[in-house]
């Protein structure tokens, strides 16, 4: 299934350009009282609110999907982890290119681990990405990313992938400079997720998806995720050995060579296999700001 958030926190089941609204489906999460326990409520829940999906996808409303704003499916992680140089021919040409190195060594995911995203990145497709420090370089960064369902912390390889509720496209937007790595990618909106999240089952292996990025029609990056360093499995595992994973929690996989500045107009179209594609625009600060 594919399964969105729009609007005003509506639950929705999408069916080719088709979108069925589905949010009863919620009333069988429980209610939470203070302090609410970590992760996200909605994927904590999946399995059950999958259950009644199948039961509603009849008779709830039906519109197109273009006809609505398009939410992070995920709306409360603990944490969004990033996997650095996780493509060999990325790892080529941050060496090779100044403006992104700004003259520290590049070094693979091997050598550099994990590091960690603010939460208050998160933003959806709908929302688009608003331009911070505008003054400076601000680069595109297309990943797979896994929505953890099942949390766990030394979690085996093998076991690895029932640990996933489901995939969707990620954008690692990153400012270049010399500050620290997980400062520079945690500007509002700087973790774009969307569409929507397709769940696991309708993706028997993560390690073999074609993407690409093209910016304003012209493609920018383009690969598949078997020439990642780390696979999904790996990623999961590794990261479970230094925190706990907890439902909703956001692991995005790393970026090919071809990322590149963006500017205030700029239209992105995302593309995965079986996930699917979004169209996400680029926005300065106070055109965010001045938008109804």
């Amino acid at each position: 299934m594919r399964l969105c958030r729009y609007n005003s926190d509506k639950l929705g089941l999408v069916k080719g350009d088709q979108l069925i609204d589905v949010t009863p489906a919620l009333d069988v999460l429980p209610e939470r009282r203070w302090p609410s326990p970590l992760g996200d409520q909605l994927i904590a829940g999946l399995d059950t609110v999958l259950r009644e999906v199948s039961g509603l996808q009849k008779m709830g409303y039906v519109q197109g999907v273009a006809n609505v704003t398009l939410r992070s499916p995920v709306a409360n992680p603990t944490k969004i982890i990033g996997a650095p140089a996780n493509y060999m021919d990325h790892v080529a040409e941050a060496r090779d290119d100044p403006g992104i190195s700004f003259g520290r060594e590049t070094r693979t995911i091997k050598d550099s681990g994990l590091f960690l995203k603010a939460v208050s990145a998160l933003a959806g497709a709908g929302d688009g990405i608003v331009l911070g420090h505008a003054g400076r370089r601000n680069d595109h960064e297309i990943e797979l990313a896994l929505v953890i369902g099942r949390g766990g912390k030394n979690i085996a390889p093998d076991a690895a992938l029932d640990h996933v509720a489901g995939y969707a496209i990620g954008l690692d937007i990153t400012v270049r400079g010399v500050e620290d790595r997980s400062l520079r990618k945690s500007g509002d909106s700087y973790a774009l997720l969307g569409p929507w999240m397709t769940t696991a089952d309708e993706i028997p292996d993560p390690d073999n998806l074609g993407f690409r990025l093209l910016v304003n029609g012209d493609v920018r990056q383009e690969s598949n995720t078997r020439f990642m360093i780390f696979g999904c499995r790996k990623l999961i595992a590794y990261a479970s050995t230094f925190y706990t994973l907890y439902p909703g929690d956001v692991i995005m996989t790393g970026t090919p060579s071809g990322v590149g500045h963006l500017f205030p107009g700029d239209s992105l179209r995302c593309e995965f296999d079986i996930i699917g594609k979004m169209d996400v625009k680029v926005r300065t600060a106070a055109e965010a700001a001045a938008a109804p």
